[in-house]
């Protein structure tokens, strides 16, 4: 019977750890402070946003949030993100995405300070993952790295594939199971013969977009399967990019959505604010 790779657990196991660091940290004098910007009203950024907020609350994190109207220029973000850069009492910044089409995201990205950087995605925090320097990880491809490690599946030499190939997930994914020594194989919407080479994977990582896309004739026997998607049908349930159902009886595990890698994602934001303290200190 497939094992489910439950990440509400092993986020709450994180979360308990982080809270014990923070603790030591206070108890030391130090403070550790998260700012969210929010740009506009999208009902799905506002969920995300109060799960951060929530999850600093229970870790013992301070949280700013900045809560921005739809008609914020892109140069009052940047302002703001220029102040945040310059406080000293100012750990983590975190411009939740997607922010208005008249805001240029990439822009936004740079301008965040690379130590502050803990969603990861600072051109130089990417950089330094390539290169196996210590910065910031992009926090979904952490947590799965941490899901697979905490439920006993060992990377090493192992045939990994990852469908998709973004920079908030499949590139990175791909660089940090490399770094665990598995065998990498990226593979995206041009791939040709894309379910053969998904079938050749001892670890397949689905971040496709598309829902229920991944069934068993894309999984070989006893594959481990992390399912990054994340979709509303028309029932109202959610779904990932793979057919629970349909590959449940061939795969060794899997993470269920919800419930295995959307956890993840924030335990891991929580870590990167907490090893923010030691990133600064090293400036």
């Amino acid at each position: 019977m497939a094992q489910i790779i439950d990440g509400k657990v092993i986020a709450g196991r994180i979360k308990d750890e982080l809270k014990g660091r923070v603790a030591d940290y206070k108890a030391a004098g130090v403070e550790i402070t998260l700012a969210v910007i929010q740009v506009g009203c999208d009902p799905a950024s506002s969920v995300y946003v109060n799960n951060k907020k929530k999850a600093c609350e229970y870790i013992g994190i301070k949280s700013l949030a900045y809560e921005l109207g739809d008609e914020t220029t892109q140069e009052e973000l940047l302002k703001i993100i220029c102040d945040l850069n310059n406080r000293d009492d100012v750990n983590g910044i975190l411009v939740q995405l997607p922010v208005p089409k008249h805001i240029d995201e990439d822009l936004v990205i740079k301008s965040i300070n690379p130590k502050k950087d803990v969603d990861g995605f600072h051109p130089e925090s990417v950089g330094a993952l390539c290169i196996g320097q210590p910065g910031f990880v992009s926090c979904t491809p952490a947590g799965i790295i941490q899901l697979l490690k905490r439920s006993n599946v060992d990377i090493e030499g192992k045939e990994c594939v990852v469908i998709g190939r973004s920079n908030i997930v499949g590139k990175p994914m791909a660089l940090l199971l490399l770094r665990e020594n598995g065998t990498v194989t990226i593979a995206h919407s041009r791939t040709k013969n894309l379910k053969e080479v998904a079938k050749r994977a001892d670890i397949l990582v689905a971040a496709i977009g598309k829902p229920k896309f991944i069934n068993k004739e894309y999984v070989k026997d006893g594959a481990v399967i992390i399912d990054v998607g994340i979709h509303r049908m028309e029932n109202g349930k959610l779904c990932g990019d793979v057919d629970f159902d349909d590959v449940i009886d061939t795969v060794s595990a899997i993470t269920p959505v919800p419930g295995g890698v959307g956890p993840m994602t924030i335990a891991m934001l929580m870590n990167n604010c907490v090893e923010s303290v030691e990133i600064q200190r090293s400036k």
